[in-house]
C-alpha cells in the first residue's frame, strides 16, 4: 500500500465512522423524543432502554444507513481533496483515475465486508433484543385473529383451526388430516386443542378419529391425548419484524420451513434474504460514483458536491423502497427487487465514468 492509498483511505474510513456516528445519534434522538411517553408509561428503567434497547438498536441503524453514509463519507472526502488541488496535483503526477479509486475501493470493499458480516450473524441476533424491548413496552399487545387457519406440518399432514387464542394456547375446531395423492387417509378431530408447555406437545381432552380404506370408514372416540407436531405458539405469535431478527443461516431455515408448509407470504423474507446479499455490493458501486461526481474542484466549493451526495443517495433509498414494495404485492420477483437499485445505480456509475469529465 502506497503512501497516497494510506492517506486517502484514513480519511475515507475516519470519515465514514464520523458520518455514521453523527446521523446515527440523531436518529437516536429522533427515536427517543417519539417513545418516551411509552417509557414513563411503563415505568421503564434507564438501564433497560439504554443496555436492551439503544444499545441494540445502534447496529441496525448504522447499517440500513450505511448506503447513505458511505456515499456522504465519499463525496466529502473526495470534494475537500479537489477543493485543495490534491486531486489535479496526484493526476498531474502520473496516476491515473483508475489508480486514484484503489483507496476507495479498498475501504469500500472493507465496509462492505463487515457490513454483511454484520447483517447476516451480529445485528439479528442485537435485533432479537430490541425488537422484543419494542413489543413489550411500544408496540399495541398482538392478538391472533385469523380464522380457518391451514398450515402443512408434514408432506402429507395438514392441520386446520377455525381460529387460535394466542394468550391461552388454544386452537378451537382442530382438524388433523392424512392425505396421500388426493385421497384422505385419516382425520382427526376435536373442539379444541392445548399446548402443553411441560412435554412441549399438543394436547386435546377429546377427540374422533376417521380412517378410510378405500370406500370403508373406521371411527374412533377417545378421551385425552398428547401429540407431537411441526408447529408451536411460536407460528402464531407477532411477527413484527421478525425477519430482521433471523441470522441468514436461521432465515434460510425458515424460508424453506415456510416452502415445505405451502406458505403464501414468503415475500418479506425472500427480500430480506437477497438485499443482505445486494447491500454490500451497493456500498461499493456508491463509493465509485460519488467519487466520480465529486473529483472536479468545484468554484462555490464543497457545499453543491456535498448536497448532490445527499440527493444521490436519497435516490438509492427510494429505490430500495420502491423495489421493496412492488416484491411484497407480487409484482416483481423479491430476487430481482434486491438487486434492481444497485444494478441501475451500476448503470448510472457506469455512464458517470464514461461521460462526466474528471
Amino acid at each position: 500500500m502506497k503512501l497516497l492509498d494510506k492517506y486517502i483511505l484514513s480519511k475515507f474510513l475516519t470519515t465514514f465512522v464520523f458520518v455514521v456516528l453523527i446521523l446515527v445519534s440523531v436518529i437516536l434522538v429522533i427515536d427517543f423524543t417519539e417513545k418516551n411517553d411509552d417509557f414513563i408509561k411503563h415505568n421503564v428503567a434507564a438501564s433497560e432502554i439504554i443496555f436492551d434497547y439503544y444499545l441494540n438498536l445502534i447496529p441496525y441503524y448504522a447499517n440500513m444507513l450505511s448506503p447513505i453514509t458511505v456515499f456522504i463519507a465519499t463525496v466529502f472526502v473526495t470534494a475537500k481533496l479537489a477543493s485543495h488541488t490534491e486531486i489535479v496535483a496526484i493526476l498531474s503526477s502520473g496516476v491515473s483515475f483508475r489508480r486514484l479509486l484503489v483507496p476507495y475501493l479498498m475501504g469500500s470493499s472493507l465496509i462492505a465486508v463487515v457490513i454483511f458480516l454484520l447483517i447476516g450473524w451480529v445485528i439479528p441476533n442485537a435485533n432479537k433484543e430490541s425488537v422484543a424491548f419494542q413489543i413489550k413496552y411500544t408496540k399495541s399487545t398482538f392478538t391472533y385473529d385469523s380464522r380457518n387457519i391451514h398450515v402443512k406440518v408434514a408432506p402429507k399432514t395438514y392441520v386446520y383451526m377455525e381460529s387460535y387464542n394466542v394468550t391461552a394456547h388454544v386452537g378451537y375446531n382442530f382438524a388433523l388430516e392424512s392425505i396421500d395423492d388426493t385421497n384422505l387417509k385419516s382425520k382427526l378431530t376435536s373442539n379444541n386443542v392445548r399446548w402443553d408447555d411441560e412435554k412441549k406437545k399438543w394436547h386435546m381432552d377429546n377427540y374422533t378419529l376417521r380412517t378410510f380404506n378405500g370406500e370403508k370408514e373406521t371411527i374412533y372416540k377417545g378421551g385425552a391425548l398428547d401429540t407431537t407436531l411441526n408447529l408451536s405458539p411460536k407460528d402464531f405469535e407477532s411477527t413484527y419484524k421478525l425477519e430482521q431478527t433471523m441470522t441468514l443461516t436461521e432465515l434460510n431455515q425458515f424460508i424453506e420451513q415456510k416452502k415445505a408448509r405451502g406458505a403464501d407470504d414468503l415475500e418479506t423474507y425472500l427480500i430480506e434474504k437477497y438485499e443482505r446479499f445486494s447491500y454490500p455490493f451497493a456500498i461499493i458501486i456508491l463509493t465509485i460514483i460519488g467519487v466520480i461526481v465529486s473529483a472536479r474542484k468545484a468554484r462555490g466549493g464543497v457545499g453543491f458536491q456535498i448536497a448532490l451526495g445527499f440527493l444521490l443517495a436519497f435516490i438509492f433509498i427510494i429505490f430500495v423502497i420502491t423495489s421493496r414494495s412492488l416484491a411484497q404485492v407480487g409484482d416483481i420477483p423479491p430476487s430481482i427487487a434486491a438487486w434492481v437499485p444497485t444494478i441501475v445505480f451500476t448503470g448510472i456509475g457506469f455512464i458517470l465514468y464514461r461521460y462526466v469529465p474528471r
